[in-house]
């Protein structure tokens, strides 16, 4: 995921000269503008907020935030996206693998990307139509899924090229390149965004430096549409010079049902002859859940237990994202020279005892912002050698499928961060012990991906 600041300096990986390595990554960077801004930071906050809650209730409530009305309709308003968003994960889980299979297949791996990127984007654009007031909640909660449905879907065609744009040596590099250009992306688009759209600049009536007013959330709605044609612009090059799946490499296309079949047959042979694959997959699941535990309470630890302001999280997140790009561009040299299990290991370790600081420093700001950023220098490299450790273990023409079956693993277990959150805070009532949940996870990942090869784990 990403955020806003300035591009961090980074050597393009060397690959042969029709490798348009850039050309790939740019959809990384373009990409930011739905994780950063849609997920993370902008729509998803705009839909949380008490724009969409009866205007009764919030009239009623005046300044008092903990107003119990007001605490019940917000809740219910983020049941209601948080449901949305769990029927998206269904929908991801059961078609991801099958639809990636169905397009090694059919040869037109990049047609893909482009339809279902095409979709997103559309999905973003229609987010300017959701009002601030009540009865444009489902219409918002629903954009959101179908983004999320589709982006999951693309990123499984966009993880498959990787291979058509790297070779066995330096595909930690271009990964690595890739996410840390994602990162950077979000930085960047962010920044804009505040600037034009979103800071306030003394105007109560009026947001950023263009003026647009804050009437019914406008400011924030031309921000996503303008994040609409950032992530269409910047998803173009991958179109155009990356290659498509080489003839001799392309699999019988079957039927749409008949794919579950060969589905259930990967994932037997996974068992029989592809051992580790199948419990880096297991593994992998279950950290990269962790990982977006970091993401999404990151800031309300931030904000709650810290006592940082929505601007001053803002201000986090710009400089994490800058740390965590920098260290992905890094960790993906490390990746090539030592294997990715060791940079997912040292990594994930390093979460932990990150993670576990921040149960014992206070409510000190300084020692969050060192903890925080040192977070930040290992989350990164965790996801790109994940999806190196995948690609290398995959058998050409076969990408889609394998990175389908990933995507899939992943929703499948996406309830644990959230569901070990709530516990751990539920029990003891204090926020900050929601990162025991957090670490809990991660540990466990850790655990399952110590037995996994290093190198040499190969599907077959």
């Amino acid at each position: 995921m990403s955020t806003p600041g300035a591009a961090p300096a980074a050597s393009l990986p060397s690959t042969d000269g029709k490798r348009p390595v850039l050309a790939w990554a740019l959809w990384d960077w373009g990409s930011a503008a739905f994780n950063a801004v849609v997920t993370t930071f902008v729509f998803s906050t705009y839909l949380s907020s008490s724009l969409f809650v009866d205007p009764a209730i919030v009239a009623a409530a005046g300044d008092d935030d903990r107003n119990p009305a007001l605490v019940k309709a917000l809740a219910e308003n983020a049941s209601l996206v948080g449901t949305a968003l769990m029927i998206a994960g269904i929908a991801v889980a059961l078609l991801a693998p099958v639809l990636g299979q169905r397009s090694d297949g059919s040869g037109r791996r990049k047609l893909w990307l482009a339809v279902n990127t095409g979709v997103i984007v559309l999905a973003m654009a229609a987010m300017v139509f959701v009002q601030g007031t009540p009865q444009y909640l489902i219409l918002g909660a629903t954009l959101l899924a179908v983004g999320n449905v589709f982006f999951e879907f693309a990123s499984v065609n966009y993880y498959a090229m990787l291979s058509q744009v790297s070779t066995r040596e330096n595909i930690g590099r271009v990964s690595g390149f890739g996410w840390g250009m994602g990162y950077v992306g979000g930085i960047v688009l962010l920044l804009l965004l505040l600037i034009l759209f979103i800071q306030g600049f003394g105007n109560p009536d009026a947001a950023g430096l263009l003026a647009v007013p804050k009437d019914g959330g406008l400011n924030v709605r031309l921000a996503v549409l303008a994040s609409a044609v950032w992530f269409a612009v910047f998803a173009i090059p991958v179109l155009v010079r990356v290659p498509e799946i080489p003839a001799q490499n392309r699999k019988v296309r079957v039927g749409f049902f008949p794919s579950y079949v060969l589905l259930w047959g990967t994932l037997r042979s996974l068992w029989r002859d592809s051992r580790p694959v199948l419990l880096f997959l297991i593994a992998s699941a279950i950290f990269r859940d962790g990982l977006t535990g970091v993401f999404t309470f990151g800031a309300i630890i931030a904000a709650q237990v810290f006592g940082f302001s929505s601007t001053e999280v803002l201000y986090f997140a710009v400089a994490a994202n800058v740390v965590a790009g920098i260290s992905t561009m890094f960790a993906g040299r490390l990746d090539d020279r030592f294997g990715p299990k060791r940079v997912i290991v040292i990594s994930l370790a390093g979460l932990i005892v990150l993670g576990t600081v921040i149960l014992f420093i206070g409510t000190s700001q300084t020692a969050f912002w060192i903890a925080g950023l040192g977070l930040g220098l290992f989350v990164g490299p965790v996801q790109s050698a994940s999806r190196t450790y995948l690609s290398r273990a995959t058998p050409e023409g076969r990408e889609g499928e394998i990175f389908g079956l990933y995507a899939t693993t992943g929703r499948a277990v996406s309830f644990l961060a959230p569901g070990l959150f709530a516990l751990f805070v539920g029990l003891t009532g204090d926020t900050r012990l929601g990162i025991l949940g957090i670490v809990l996870i991660l540990a466990v990942g850790l655990a399952l991906m110590i037995p996994v090869q290093n190198r040499g784990a190969e599907i077959r």
